[in-house]
């Protein structure tokens, strides 16, 4: 029995379906037998409080964030248990849940985490219209049912899950898809997200997400399965959703109360990328922004190769325009025969590179977009562009040039320490190289250095 999971019969698993009788029903009447509330509420409640007890010790003393995740109080970032901010690099696995089986589940769950990556993004279904069976032959649905879920399904979801608790990555996990709307209705979608919801209610490892259209037709489904989402859990995990197709106006049911963050998505226009985080990073109210979702490395579908350049485009422009990000390759959603090389390709190593690179700023959480940290040579349209953050208190300056570039940087800016230290970082290898001492005033210029593709510059005070 997976840990954190309420450790009742199958039988119960069955029968949550609201108003239904708690007796449970002969095994041979299951496949029409609806789903009711396995535990009461205070059940939950004291197994919630006890649980977390124990993954604060456990987490604390391996120096791990301890989950569930938690939005900060100012809107614009992660953080757990402890208050201690968490840097959401994202990568992307949808078929983890149904394309693989369970040691290679965990060869990717363990290498993704040594990569740095802290979430992972899965369709609980898998790609599809949500009927398709599993690698060991088992469908989600008994009769296509969302209301008759087939145990034999979740019990490999159950491992796989723990697989991903056992490393304390978290599993970003689409409930719900706009292809699966044949299945899930408007008639059961609230019993199918509580349901679910009650299933993982003690896990702390587990975000949940859906992807509809942004379409008004689309807000009330979304609702429901919000709503189930709550009933079931109580709130223990957080919730989300990611438009799709791309791309999608912003702000789609942005003030609604459960959603507690946004997601959204360019595909293949990473020129889309600013300008799209730009709009949601400055709705009301503030909420953190996640770019879910741009163009797999080797991805085969866009009409030009994705290289490693091209995803770390894709994540410095998410992360200076103020959001947290998403990767994903082309082989693992594909569950190409490559999978499992595709794990060590070049740009999820470098973005674990990006990730140090952050983490090694003082308080990175911090992050404010300033493009007026550029006195000339910033860039916002386009596919290669010169952006700048900065640290709310001018403890650091980060300026990004997508390739080869001169341009100058407003020194007042960095305010903290009277004289600055300048050096550069490449991101396709961490190396830093020092670019000068200067003092914070005034304007300084800048070129990047030779045979670089794209570079980094960090303006820090002298210690």
């Amino acid at each position: 029995m997976l840990s954190g999971i309420n450790p009742l019969p199958a039988s119960r698993w069955w029968s949550f379906w609201a108003g239904a009788s708690a007796k449970p029903r002969p095994a041979e009447n299951r496949k029409t037998q609806m789903l009711e509330h396995p535990m009461k509420t205070t059940t939950i409640q004291n197994a919630l409080s006890a649980l977390s007890v124990l993954i604060y010790a456990a987490s604390s003393l391996a120096g791990e964030p301890v989950y569930p995740l938690k939005v900060s109080e100012n809107g614009r970032y992660f953080i757990d248990q402890k208050g201690d901010p968490v840097f959401w690099l994202g990568t992307t696995q949808w078929q983890l849940f149904r394309e693989y089986k369970r040691e290679d589940a965990r060869t990717i769950i363990e290498k993704t985490k040594a990569k740095g990556f802290a979430f992972a993004q899965v369709m609980l279904m898998g790609v599809g219209d949500g009927t398709k069976p599993n690698i060991y032959g088992e469908k989600p649905w008994i009769d296509n049912n969302p209301l008759t879920p087939n145990e034999g399904y979740f019990k490999n979801v159950d491992a796989v899950v723990q697989i991903a608790r056992e490393n304390n990555l978290i599993i970003s996990m689409t409930m719900f898809h706009q292809r699966y709307r044949n299945y899930i209705t408007i008639q059961n979608a609230r019993a199918w997200a509580k349901w679910i919801a009650q299933r993982y209610q003690t896990v702390p490892t587990i975000v949940w997400s859906m992807t509809p259209e942004a379409k008004p037709e689309f807000a009330p489904i979304v609702r429901e399965l919000a709503a189930g989402l709550r009933e079931g859990d109580g709130g223990y995990h957080l919730v989300t959703f990611k438009p799709d197709p791309a791309p999608h106006p912003a702000g789609f049911l942005h003030d609604e109360a459960w959603l507690n963050f946004s997601v959204m998505q360019t595909w293949k226009w990473v020129e889309r990328i600013y300008p799209m985080v730009t709009l949601e990073y400055n709705l009301k109210p503030v909420k953190p922004v996640l770019m879910g979702e741009g163009a797999y490395e080797q991805g085969s579908e866009y009409g030009f190769e994705v290289t490693p350049l091209w995803v770390r485009r894709q994540a410095y422009y998410s992360y200076l325009a103020g959001a947290h990000h998403a990767y994903g390759h082309n082989d693992s959603w594909r569950v190409l025969p490559t999978w499992k090389q595709a794990l060590d390709a070049p740009g999820a190593t470098q973005l674990g590179i990006l990730k140090k690179i952050f983490l090694d700023r003082k308080e990175w959480w911090y992050l404010v977009p300033d493009q007026t940290v550029f006195a000339s040579g910033g860039t916002t349209n386009g596919q290669v562009l010169n952006l700048a953050a900065r640290h709310k208190d001018g403890r650091w300056v980060m300026a990004y040039l997508g390739s080869k570039a001169s341009f100058s940087i407003n020194m007042s800016k960095l305010t903290a320490g009277s004289t600055v230290k300048a050096f550069w970082i490449d991101p396709r290898t961490g190396e830093s190289v020092a670019a000068g001492r200067f003092t914070n005033a005034g304007v300084n210029s800048f070129s990047t250095p030779d045979g670089w593709e794209d570079a980094l510059l960090i303006l820090e005070p002298m210690r």
